[in-house]
C-alpha cells in the first residue's frame, strides 16, 4: 500500500505538504502542487482521510505521543497515560503509547499504517515541529499543551500562565516582597516547552505587577541540585522569603536544603508549588500548591478526540483555570 510518506519522498516535500496540496487547506505553490500530483499519479496513491472514514473501517485505537526526553519526569507521563487509557476504554478504544521523540515523520507513519485513528500529543513546544502534519488533518489530533500559534489545532491544558500568576499573587498577599521561581530542568526551557515557558511568563508578570524583586532559575533534579540552587538563592537574594517550585521531584529535597541552611518553612521561607495535589499534600512540609490536573486533562483530551473522529465540532483551545490550595508551607512574612 502506497503511503503519504512515499509520495512526500518522491515529490521531495514533507508529508504535511502532500496533505495540504491534496486537501487545499493551505496555499501551496503551483510548482509544488504539480510535483505532488505527479508523484500521486506515478505511485497510485489514494488518500483515505487520515483514518476519519466510516466507523467500521477505524482501528478503535488512539495513539498517545508522550516523548520521554531529557528533563521529562516519567511519573508525570505515567499519570497522564493512565488517565488517557482509562478514558479511552470508556469509549471502547485502546491506546498505542509512543514514547520516542515522534516528529512529523513518526506521526506520519502512524497515519499511513492506520495503527491509530487519531493521536493525543504531549510535551508540546511553542514552535513544535509536529504541528504542520497535525494541522494538515492527515492524523486527527488533540494536544495536551498550547503552542505559540494554536490556529487550526485542538488543544487542552492547565492555564500555566495564570498558575504562575496565582502563586505570586498568594505570596504577595502574605506580604512577601522578594520571590524566586525554581523551575523545570534547563533542557525543558531550551526546547521551548510550552507549559514551562508560560508559567515563567505568569510568574514574572505577577511579580512585576506587585513590584516584587524576583528571579527565575531552572534546576535539575536530586538532592545535589537542590542544595546548589538553595545556596545560590540565599547568596544572591538574602532577603528572599517566597519561593515557587515548578519541579515536582525537587520539592522535598529543596525543603531539606533550605532547612540545612538554617531556614525554616514557613517561618523563614514560604513555599508554593505547581504539581499534582497528592505530591504537594505528601511533602515533608505539606505544600501550598496549584494542582496539575493530569486526570482531567487526559480525560478531556480523549473526549475531544473522540468527538473529532465522530465529526462533532470541538473548541480550538481549552484552558483549565488554576486552583490554589493552602497548606502548611506558606505563612505571612515574618510570622
Amino acid at each position: 500500500m502506497v503511503k503519504i510518506t512515499d509520495v512526500a519522498r518522491r515529490a521531495g516535500v514533507s508529508p504535511s505538504t502532500v496533505s495540504y496540496a491534496l486537501s487545499g487547506k493551505r496555499p501551496i505553490s503551483d510548482a509544488t502542487r504539480l510535483r505532488v500530483q505527479a508523484a500521486v499519479r506515478e505511485l497510485g496513491y489514494r488518500a483515505d482521510g487520515g483514518g476519519r472514514g466510516p466507523a467500521a473501517l477505524r482501528s478503535k485505537v488512539l495513539a498517545l505521543a508522550a516523548p520521554v526526553r531529557s528533563g521529562v519526569h516519567v511519573p508525570v507521563v505515567t499519570r497522564f497515560a493512565v488517565s488517557v487509557v482509562t478514558a479511552a476504554r470508556a469509549h471502547d478504544h485502546d491506546v498505542l503509547l509512543l514514547t520516542q521523540g515522534e516528529g512529523e515523520e513518526g506521526l506520519g507513519r502512524v497515519a499511513d499504517t492506520r495503527l491509530a485513528d487519531g493521536v493525543i500529543v504531549m510535551d508540546v513546544q511553542l514552535q513544535d515541529p509536529r504541528l504542520p502534519l497535525l494541522r494538515s488533518g492527515a492524523l486527527p489530533s488533540v494536544l495536551i499543551g498550547v503552542p505559540a500559534e494554536p490556529d487550526g489545532l485542538t488543544c487542552v491544558d492547565l492555564d500555566f500562565r495564570a498558575a504562575g500568576e496565582l502563586c505570586v499573587d498568594h505570596l504577595a498577599r502574605l506580604g512577601h516582597r522578594v520571590v524566586a521561581l525554581v523551575g523545570s530542568p534547563p533542557e525543558v526551557y531550551v526546547r521551548r516547552t510550552a507549559f514551562a515557558r508560560r508559567l515563567v511568563e505568569g510568574f514574572t508578570a505577577a511579580a512585576d505587577r506587585h513590584r516584587l524583586t524576583s528571579a527565575v532559575h531552572p534546576c535539575g533534579t536530586g538532592r545535589d541540585a537542590a542544595r546548589v540552587i538553595a545556596e545560590r538563592l540565599v547568596r544572591e537574594l538574602p532577603s528572599l522569603t517566597g519561593v515557587v517550585v515548578h519541579n515536582e521531584p525537587l520539592l522535598d529535597p529543596l525543603i531539606d536544603a533550605f532547612e540545612q541552611l538554617g531556614l525554616s518553612i514557613p517561618g523563614d521561607l514560604s513555599l508554593t508549588a505547581v504539581c499534582p495535589s497528592p505530591v504537594a499534600a505528601s511533602a515533608r512540609v505539606p505544600a501550598t500548591s496549584v494542582a496539575v490536573p493530569s486526570a482531567e486533562l487526559g480525560t478531556r483530551a480523549v473526549h475531544l478526540l473522540v468527538r473529532k473522529l465522530s465529526g462533532v465540532p470541538v473548541p480550538g483551545v481549552t484552558l483549565l483555570p488554576p486552583r490554589l490550595t493552602e497548606r502548611a508551607s506558606t505563612a505571612p512574612r515574618g510570622a
